[in-house]
């Protein structure tokens, strides 16, 4: 039996609706994901998760290479997204669904113009090197803390 690892958690509050801030989370990965986390060849035009059940979520590179990171889980908006990362201790993609850790976001609505968005990422022990990975998202660059105030930024801008 694997050791579980702990869970990653994130929380933020944004000044737009709910399902403004999910089409923006969802919708414009590579408008606030830092450029410097990704896993391909070549440096990073874009961010992509497919907008449905089973769609990729993926980085795509300034010379038109793509590189899947994960799986849509849930599809649910503009309440939660769940997701797959199915990136190993060797920074590349493993196919097996079974070596995915799972990142799960919800948005609650504060009123009509604040929404508190809330990320959940989970089961690293399934991941081949997943206490490297956690420890890289946890304290490389902030972890979901940080990808959170990235994403905040943008919705500020937008």
């Amino acid at each position: 039996m694997t050791t579980p690892i702990p869970a990653i958690e994130g929380k933020t509050t944004v000044n737009i609706g709910r399902d403004r801030a999910f089409e923006l989370f969802t919708g414009h990965f590579g408008a606030w994901w830092p450029r410097q986390y990704h896993i391909g060849a070549a440096e990073v035009a874009d961010v992509v998760l497919e907008p449905h059940h089973g769609g990729r979520w993926f980085e795509r590179g300034v010379d038109g290479s793509e590189c899947d990171w994960g799986r849509v889980l849930a599809w649910e908006p503009p309440e939660r997204v769940v997701f797959t990362w199915q990136i190993g201790g060797d920074w590349r993609f493993d196919p097996d669904p079974a070596h995915a850790s799972e990142i799960e976001v919800r948005f609650h609505a504060d009123g009509p113009e604040q929404t508190t968005v809330e990320v959940e990422q989970r089961h690293f022990e399934r991941l081949v090197g997943g206490e490297g990975v956690h420890g890289a998202i946890e304290h490389g660059g902030g972890g979901w803390v940080a990808l959170l105030t990235a994403y905040a930024q943008m919705v500020e801008r937008s």
